[in-house]
């Protein structure tokens, strides 16, 4: 098998999903490609105080900077694209900030008439940890926000809300190094864009921001013939994943609920009744993002928490 390498430089990035846009890479399955990802805002400088403006990749304020489309050969809709995330490997700073927009949650906590309020992280790779202007030092468990392909319709779509169909801006903190996503095929060669590098993150990312940063990434990619469920879904350290994105947080989970009891149902043997129960005594079911004009829920099996789990 090959691997191959990307960088973020003109003519290999984009902000926008697009089934339109040519691809920078095309792959065979089981390839590898380390790619190297700006930070969401595509960063060409770091900053040197917090929220000082720098030159960026896509100047205003478009969609996550991401890097592709990467067509892989073989993938069709009614397919899966896996997607194995080797290895990760934070820049050596990143940034995080709140009451930057006016949303429904920043309006509840009283931070619409506010200054956004900026933290500059100094990232320590070797050391796994991150310390900001104030002393705080947190440990890192670096992901990509972003992994994705896009819609099926024609056109250019926004990279910021997820989609149960070819996934995207995800932002779940357990798609760490050792995890396999899943993405439901939506276009002939899938056209993979990744990106959104984020050093950590809490449940829910609730200001808006991870602790955002440029990140090597090595992905092994490979075609799933025969997934075990037809929406995003995942094998990660923690466990099996599935997932929900709606405005409506009860859609939200159903649907992270619904594609667990059909994962469990083939595993266990279980009608779906049965695996309801199972689930209510096994699943953590967590409210992954609320940062992206919908709700993310992911519901979580752990590894080992069934008996007969195989």
């Amino acid at each position: 098998m090959a691997e191959h390498r990307l960088e973020s430089v003109p003519g290999t990035v984009t902000h926008v999903f697009s089934r339109d846009l040519p691809p920078v890479l095309t792959v065979d399955p089981g390839d590898t490609v380390v790619v190297h990802s700006l930070d969401a805002s595509g960063h060409l400088e770091r900053q040197r105080t917090p929220g000082e403006p720098r030159p960026r990749m896509f100047p205003g304020r478009p969609g996550h900077c991401l890097v592709g489309p990467i067509a892989v050969r073989g993938a069709r809709p009614g397919t899966a694209l896996a997607v194995r995330v080797e290895s990760l490997r934070p820049d050596p700073w990143g940034w995080t900030v709140s009451a930057a927009a006016d949303t429904p949650l920043n309006r509840r906590l009283g931070l619409t008439d506010t200054d956004p309020s900026w933290l500059l992280w100094e990232l320590d790779a070797d050391a796994g940890t991150g310390t900001n202007q104030y002393g705080h030092t947190v440990s890192l468990a670096p992901f990509l926000g972003v992994i994705g392909l896009p819609p099926a319709e024609p056109g250019e779509h926004p990279t910021v809300p997820p989609r149960v169909a070819g996934g995207g801006n995800i932002d779940c903190r357990e798609l760490v190094a050792g995890s396999t996503l899943y993405l439901p095929v939506t276009v002939d060669d899938a056209l993979l864009c990744v990106g959104d590098g984020h050093a950590a993150q809490g449940d829910g990312e609730v200001s808006g921001t991870a602790v955002e940063c440029g990140m090597t990434t090595r992905l092994t990619l490979d075609v799933e013939t025969a997934p075990p469920v037809p929406t995003v879904h995942a094998v990660t350290p923690a466990g099996r994943i599935t997932f929900g994105f709606d405005a409506d947080l009860n859609e939200a989970s159903a649907q992270a609920l619904d594609a667990m009891l059909t994962w469990m149902g083939s595993l266990f043997g279980l009608d779906r009744a049965t695996a309801l129960a199972l689930a209510s005594a096994t699943v953590d079911l967590r409210v992954t993002q609320v940062a992206n004009q919908v709700w993310g829920v992911h519901a979580l099996l752990p590894t080992g928490a069934v008996g007969t789990d195989r």
